[in-house]
């Protein structure tokens, strides 16, 4: 469950990707008698290690460009697949003792009723074979990835240009939604498109609006005094090295409940003052925009809408949430900046 929610919300936003994979968590908790509560924690916390580390995720990707790494995209991919590999240990460790000493409302009903996974299988329809299901996520991170070599590489001529366009976010999501709706057409469902586009807007209009405030946020911010206070005091924040920037996100993130707006926010704030805090090489940029993302997953309590979609889609009370989910988060948050900071040591 954990690996699939990674994989899943790298083009999708988390709470999305949690209540499009949760019958499918319900389905593995009757079929194999695993605990609900482990089965939560371990799909919230892969759907939220790619939500805040890997491109095309919006907030790694504006972060990216506010940091002005926004044509190394390749490196903040790779990079963010690695500093992922620790939280996901770690939330995976966490996730199996905490489901033994817990308990889901779903797990003292046992007269619950859960769709099987044989009955989610015919529900849906014919089932795409493993490239066609794989390629809406895959297709996007390649073309970025060739884009990002070809800027690197300072390639030109014709086939240059045509990988940047593709290789452009918006094109290469585009390229992935067009292979989502081939699968449509497989499984005999495009006549729903339309109720499908609409449901989506609903849901891809306040993630616009978070992202882009969560930018004029961190530029406003970047504007003010702070960014003079920070200057005037660079030898004692530069000291702090890789830690400075993942505070400051964790602090954000624990304050107002999004990761999105503490990527942007946090972003705004460091990228005029990645000279003065020692960070200047394209590697190291990249670093700080990974240490952003773990202080931007640390901690997810009752300002975070993720927190509700997985304490109420996961049948978990408040309490139950803040012992599971909300300490989980902060497990990730350490493990990843520990991670980093180890990484910091070795990549110049």
């Amino acid at each position: 469950m954990e690996l699939m929610g990674w994989v899943v919300s790298i083009p999708v936003f988390c709470d999305s990707g949690f209540v499009i994979l949760n019958p499918i968590r319900k389905a593995l908790v009757k079929r194999t008698a695993s605990s609900s509560v482990a089965m939560t924690v371990g799909l919230a916390a892969g759907l939220f290690t790619s939500h805040v580390f890997i491109p095309p995720t919006p907030g790694p990707i504006a972060a990216a460009n506010t940091l002005g790494i926004g044509d190394n995209l390749l490196l903040v991919i790779g990079l963010g697949l690695v500093c992922s590999i620790c939280p996901l240990i770690a939330a995976y460790c966490y996730a199996t003792f905490i489901g033994k000493k817990v308990k889901a409302d779903d797990e003292f009903d046992t007269n619950a009723v859960s769709k099987t996974y044989e009955e989610l299988v015919a529900e849906y329809g014919k089932l795409p074979n493993g490239t066609s299901a794989l390629a809406p996520i895959i297709v996007p991170i390649i073309l970025m990835a060739l884009s990002s070599i070809v800027t690197m590489a300072k390639v030109t001529g014709t086939g240059a240009s045509i990988c940047k366009f593709l290789g452009t976010p918006i094109i290469a999501l585009a390229v992935g939604t067009i292979f989502a709706v081939i699968q449509l057409c497989g499984a005999k469902k495009i006549d729903e498109f339309y109720d499908i586009v609409n449901d989506t807007l609903k849901t891809v209009g306040p993630i616009l609006f978070i992202t882009a405030a969560g930018g004029v946020l961190g530029k406003v911010i970047a504007s003010s005094d702070m960014v003079n206070y920070i200057s005037e005091h660079a030898t004692v924040l530069s000291a702090m090295g890789i830690f400075f920037p993942f505070l400051l996100s964790a602090i954000l993130k624990s304050a107002q409940g999004s990761s999105t707006v503490a990527l942007t926010t946090t972003a705004g704030i460091v990228a005029p003052l990645l000279p003065v805090l020692g960070f200047t090489t394209p590697a190291q940029i990249t670093l700080v925009c990974m240490a952003i993302g773990a202080g931007a997953m640390t901690v997810s309590h009752a300002n975070d809408s993720y927190y509700w979609v997985v304490t109420n889609f996961g049948e978990m009370t408040p309490e139950r949430g803040y012992k599971t989910w909300t300490v989980a988060s902060l497990v990730m948050g350490i493990a990843a900046i520990i991670e980093i900071a180890i990484l910091s040591l070795f990549i110049h």
